[in-house]
């Protein structure tokens, strides 16, 4: 009787909804494999494109796999966690963010029928964290290195791993010619980090083979005043200055008074902005500059003071752009014209403006410090020309990680077989459960081929078999061979150049492992309904003032809208 007598504990707010043991763990893995099969067809050079349609009515067409799972807007808890691992992919080698969604996805599938019959998750989590070390190690291992070769031979084995990485991509047909071109850019800029000084310009029309590389920087010419067309358009060595003033006449403040005695005063006072303005314009001219650009605005009078005098002026330039100009040739972006001395003004070979597509482009190249590069993408439509973007900023990040880490290994599928084969064999050493475990994580790694022969018509489980046999000959000859994509067989992927970072498996392998782990360590999901019923009276008190608004007005007549 005491017993029915306690009294009700009340944890949680009403309508929390908790969901805690096997059953929620089994959900979370199904919601990431479903989120896996989404990205699963665009993996490889046979890989199919998404088109994606946002609520803003913008379109995209990608098979991106970081660019697809940001846009995808996913709400599920434990699938956000493999969206930051693709966005985390992108940011840190660029590319092989769909094969890091898809591993992940694969290491959970092969550990769901464990959970499903009692297996602790801890077990599985430890297991596949050694898993993944031995992997890594093995990576390290098969990895070849590039160092000490010339600049030449340096140039063809990077060009080789941007082909690599473009063939995916939706310019793959015109791999080799961005490949150089990257590659190109890549050692343009030297040892400098910053990925922004290497710019892309997006010109519609024309095709893609009208793309080219400026070895400086390249910008679409800004707004300009009517003087403009009478400045020269080309020059040879010319010193460049940089500002960030506006050179126009400044109308006074609205707030601004002046009292005058005396009307004629008036004109004293308008001579003298003019006279300043002049002043400005004069040291502009007397620093010897042939070319000066400003963030700010460069207004009529300036613009014909400069046409008068041979010079070419452009305002408004963007801050990117005046960076790059400003890494380029050297000089210093000033924000007053007093005391400009030659040690800040800027220099390159030529500078002119020339007409791409509909477009006019002001060129700076043969710049003197040289740290920076511009690609002008051409294209058909605006879409296109946004996944090519995409696609060289992937090939850029692959190519700077290739100079960093001077290690490659072969791609196809190849390296993934050669540590399946390697754990498989490990497994047999071991005693008790792990065995098996290490075993599953074994068999999850041969996705990527066989998805690979999925994605391009061929039948993966004869293509796997034929790769399972090379890869078992005891020489280790065959440790190199992946999925020819062209012939639907298994081809020595090493011989034919296709090469991807060692860094780019390191890094995908670690972090679908610990994405893997993370999930299955969760064991309870408690969903909060504050957060669901705030945005709800959000959204209602919105509408009730709206309506009261409404009501209130309808007695004062119909007011104008105010702009």
């Amino acid at each position: 009787m005491a017993a029915m007598m306690q009294p009700q504990i009340i944890l949680l707010k009403e309508g929390t909804d908790t969901s805690q043991g096997k059953a929620q763990l089994v959900s979370n893995i199904n919601a990431c494999m479903a989120v896996a099969d989404v990205v699963r067809t665009t993996l490889g050079p046979r890989g199919m494109d998404k088109l994606i349609h946002d609520d803003k009515g913008n379109t995209t067409i990608s098979n991106d796999g970081a660019t697809i799972m940001k846009l995808l807007d996913i709400i599920h808890p434990a699938v956000k966690i493999l969206v930051d691992i693709a966005k985390s992919q992108d940011s840190e080698v660029g590319d092989g963010t769909t094969t890091v969604v898809l591993l992940a996805g694969e290491f959970l599938k092969e550990a769901k029928p464990f959970i499903e019959e009692g297996v602790h998750p801890q077990n599985l989590i430890r297991s596949y964290r050694t898993a993944s070390n031995m992997a890594i190690e093995k990576v390290k291992e098969l990895a070849v290195s590039i160092e000490g070769k010339s600049l030449e031979e340096k140039k063809s084995l990077l060009a080789k791993c941007a082909a690599t990485t473009l063939s995916s991509k939706l310019i793959g047909g015109e791999k080799e010619f961005f490949a150089s071109m990257v590659v190109d850019a890549v050692l343009a800029i030297g040892n400098d980090d910053r990925l922004n000084m290497i710019g892309i310009k997006k010109v519609p029309g024309g095709n893609m083979r009208d793309s080219f590389l400026v070895n400086g920087v390249a910008f679409k010419k800004t707004f300009s005043y009517a003087g403009f067309e009478q400045q020269p358009k080309k020059f040879v060595s010319p010193k460049i200055l940089l500002l960030n003033i506006e050179l126009e006449l400044k109308s006074e403040k609205e707030n601004a008074e002046i009292r005058l005695s005396d009307p004629a005063q008036y004109q004293s006072i308008v001579d003298a902005e003019w006279n300043i303005i002049y002043d400005k314009l004069d040291k502009c001219v007397k620093s010897g500059a042939k070319v000066v650009l400003s963030r700010l605005a460069i207004g009529d009078l300036a613009t014909q003071y400069f046409a008068d005098r041979d010079i070419f002026c452009a305002g408004r330039v963007t801050e990117e752009d005046l960076q790059r100009v400003a890494a380029a040739t050297g000089g210093t972006v000033q924000t007053t014209v007093n005391n400009v001395i030659n040690e800040v003004l800027g220099s390159c070979e030529i500078f002119e403006e020339k007409q791409v597509g509909n477009e006019r482009f002001n060129i700076f190249s043969g710049c003197p410090s040289g740290k920076t590069a511009t690609i002008v993408l051409r294209g058909g439509a605006d879409q296109f020309i946004e996944e090519a973007e995409r696609s060289l900023h992937d090939a850029i990040m692959i190519v700077r990680r290739a100079v960093k880490n001077s290690t490659v290994v072969p791609g196809g599928g190849a390296i993934d077989m050669e540590i399946s084969r390697f754990l498989r064999h490990h497994a047999r050493t071991i005693q008790g459960k792990s065995q098996l475990f290490i075993n599953s994580y074994a068999k999850a790694l041969e996705i990527i081929p066989r998805q690979l022969c999925d994605n391009a018509g061929f039948d993966a489980t004869d293509v796997l078999n034929k790769l399972r046999q090379k890869h078992a000959l005891p020489s280790g000859e065959g440790a190199p061979y992946g999925v020819d994509i062209n012939t639907g067989g298994i081809a020595d992927s090493f011989a034919n150049f296709v090469w991807e970072p060692a860094v780019v498996k390191i890094n995908a392998i670690n972090a679908a492992t610990e994405a893997a782990c993370l999930i299955l360590s969760v064991d309870e999901t408690v969903k909060n309904p504050k957060s669901e019923s705030a945005q709800g009276d959000a959204a209602a008190s919105a509408m009730g003032g709206r309506g009261r608004g409404g009501l209130a007005s309808r007695g004062r007549g119909r007011g104008m809208r105010r702009r």
